[in-house]
């Protein structure tokens, strides 16, 4: 019998990753983890098989993954070195325990060496290395989260103005929560050796995306493009730390660094995010939640906190 190893399943993706997995795969077929007892607890009270993992322990990660056929890799919450090197511990746990396939949850236009986002210089070395490996592997190439935005949005509505350093350049916002079932839908399907595009139903303007906003929530919130340096300002008034090395504020509405944002906005001003496709609903057989939709259900849809106990 097969079985396929969810990661993270205390997180805010891997979360609704394993509840999708519940609906798609038998529970016998299950293997949830996540780095603390308490991460996994509830799943095994519902009987499914749980074990603990440490990214930064390769060989207890090659016994977690024992017997695995599938393993879903949840992109770390942090940059640089420190995210390949725990991406590369679970890449090698999976060969010495033999799985078959790995499913990780990429960047869009990961691998366009012009794309200026520092984030996607981990996703295409993650790749890189995967595909350098025997493993059959799913790429999924998610989009912006919706909810980064939304939750952005909400949080410049005192000052009036939401600034940023993205001007007119478009991108696919997608919710969180189809990424993570896309996730679910790839590792219960038989695909090989696949890219898929996971992007949500259009492209737009963040301008577009304010005043879909402004029309659902009868705000007034103005949009102003500034440029790269302006943008770090702005974060750092907020308290958001540059790196991922940094300290992050407990319930910030941004909770990543700087630098990730500040380039991902320059990509997508320059046109590197405008990756549009219809993968999501052949995966799934679901059409991706629209940005109008998500603003009408608007507290189901905020970026919620940092789950990872290793920033």
């Amino acid at each position: 019998m097969d079985k396929y190893v969810f990661t993270g399943v205390d997180g805010n993706f891997g979360g609704i990753a394993a509840k999708t997995a519940l609906k798609l795969l038998d529970k016998s077929q299950l293997i949830f983890t996540a780095p603390t007892q308490k991460g996994i607890e509830k799943f095994a009270n519902q009987g499914i098989e749980t074990r603990i993992t440490d990214f930064n322990d390769p060989e207890g990660l090659s016994a977690a993954f024992a017997g695995a056929t599938k393993v879903l890799l949840i992109s770390m919450p942090f940059v640089g070195e420190k995210r390949q090197q725990a991406h590369k511990n679970v890449i090698d746990a999976c060969l010495a325990a033999g799985v078959k396939q790995i499913v990780y949850t990429s960047l869009v236009n990961a691998s366009d060496p012009t794309n200026p986002s520092i984030e996607k210089i981990d996703h295409a070395w993650t790749e890189s290395y995967v595909e350098n490996t025997k493993l059959d592997y799913i790429f999924l190439r998610n989009s912006q989260y919706a909810e980064a935005m939304i939750s952005n949005y909400f949080a410049m509505l005192d000052g009036g103005v939401l600034a940023n350093n993205q001007a007119n350049g478009k991108m696919a916002y997608i919710s969180r929560q189809d990424c993570a079932i896309a996730a679910a839908y790839a590792m219960a399907s038989n695909l090989e050796h696949s890219i898929l595009n996971i992007n949500g139903p259009e492209l737009m303007t963040i301008s577009d995306l304010v005043r879909i906003g402004n029309e659902v929530t009868g705000n007034d919130l103005k949009y102003k493009a500034i440029t790269d340096e302006e943008d770090y300002e702005v974060f750092d008034k907020m308290g958001v730390p540059r790196t991922t090395d940094g300290k992050f504020k407990k319930g910030s509405s941004a909770p990543f660094s700087s630098d990730g944002m500040v380039t991902f906005g320059k990509a997508i001003r320059e046109g590197k995010m405008g990756t549009y496709s219809d993968d999501f609903f052949k995966l799934t057989g679901q059409k991706p939640r629209t940005v109008k939709d998500m603003f009408e259900h608007s507290e189901q849809y905020q970026i919620g906190a940092r789950h990872s106990v290793d920033e």
